[in-house]
């Protein structure tokens, strides 16, 4: 089945939890992924937020809205949620990916040290990417 037939579907499930109960953060969380994996930044955003509302200690609402702000090429935003997410968890690999990534996107040379972060906490891609690129040394 087409990956994006699957969010969407996944999508009409997280409307129907909510329907049922607009308190899950799970499912503004999950919504909100499903939201972003489709490219709309803005609803996944939104989605984020709420669930950021409802609980402002999930290190992951604010990975996945630095994500999303970070695609709509809003760094300092991305990089603030980043900053949030590894506070809440220090360990959050794609929090120290996606601000590296940021910092990176504002020529700013301290994005190599959040991707060799990532890295030693097991998520290489980028920063090898960057090393390759020469961006990183």
């Amino acid at each position: 089945m087409h990956i994006t037939i699957q969010y969407k579907r996944a999508i009409a499930d997280y409307d129907q939890a909510l329907l049922l109960d607009p308190s899950r953060v799970a499912a503004y969380y999950e919504r909100g992924l499903a939201y972003y994996y489709l490219d709309q930044n803005k609803r996944a955003i939104d989605d984020f937020d709420q669930a950021i509302r409802l609980d402002p200690s999930r290190a992951g609402a604010y990975s996945g809205r630095g994500l999303a702000y970070h695609d709509l090429e809003q760094y300092d935003r991305a990089i603030a949620d980043f900053d949030q997410a590894i506070r809440l968890d220090p360990k959050r690999v794609a929090a120290y990916s996606g601000r590296g990534k940021a910092y990176l996107a504002l020529n700013k040379t301290n994005g190599c040290a959040d991707l060799k972060k990532a890295c030693t906490l097991g998520t290489c891609g980028d920063y090898e990417t960057a090393q390759q690129s020469k961006v990183c040394r």
